[in-house]
């Protein structure tokens, strides 16, 4: 069996990548970011109305006033995918493929740190390097996937391009703001490095209690020379 101290880290370590799951699995099912902008006809290019794209990563909104002509609301699956192409399809895709890895890994930290609080295989890849790779992954996952979104949405538009799919539009940019999707990534990543300094710490403390059980053992011939 484990010792206390072992159970305890690595059980911390494991709630925290459930944490980590729950989080993730939370905020991907929700909205990521609101885009408001100014709306007009194609033909003339007075923006007089205004439309409002509320984007999720598989599901949205659209919420348009006098733009063109008539007031309009509307929802969409996968995120809207199906009404834009290019640039704009690929890396929204490629973000949801890289934070359902990203769970993966964590489903993967949970398990390893789980095995290690009822036993004993420390020196193997389902020992704290299993782990360190696992949470370590799905980190850098995650982090790379917010990335990529914030391109999508800033430098894309994916909001203007959602706007303008019905082609008798043209639209500019009036406020955007991140939403409550977009953030969990960030304490998704904290607890993921959390997880991993526990069990660091835990071999830290491991190593140390083994040098000073070998300590005495080094130093027994030099006091039987002293005698």
């Amino acid at each position: 069996m484990p010792s206390t101290t072992k159970m305890m880290y690595f059980f911390s370590s494991a709630l925290l990548s459930a944490g980590g799951i729950a989080i993730l699995g939370y905020g991907m099912s929700t909205a990521w970011a609101d885009c408001v902008m100014y709306c007009g006809p194609s033909d003339n290019n007075q923006f007089n109305g205004s439309a409002e794209i509320v984007m999720g990563l598989f599901a949205g909104a659209e919420r348009k006033t006098t733009c063109p002509r008539f007031d309009s609301e509307d929802t969409f699956t996968g995120g809207g995918l199906k009404k834009t192409g290019g640039a704009a399809v690929a890396l929204q895709g490629l973000v949801v493929c890289l934070l359902v890895l990203a769970l993966l890994g964590s489903a993967g930290s949970l398990l390893i740190t789980l095995y290690n609080t009822v036993s004993n295989p420390y020196e193997t890849y389902m020992g704290p390097i299993g782990l360190f790779t696992c949470s370590g992954l799905s980190a850098s996952l995650a982090f790379l996937a917010l990335v990529l979104y914030l391109i999508n949405v800033m430098v894309i538009k994916l909001g203007q391009e959602l706007a303008k799919h019905t082609g008798d539009v043209v639209v500019k940019d009036k406020d955007m703001k991140f939403m409550t999707g977009f953030f969990l990534l960030l304490p998704y990543i904290i607890l993921n490095l959390l997880a991993i300094l526990l069990v660091y710490l835990y071999v830290h403390i491991d190593n140390t209690h083994r040098r000073q059980q070998e300590k005495p053992t080094e130093d027994a011939p030099k006091d039987i020379m002293m005698f």
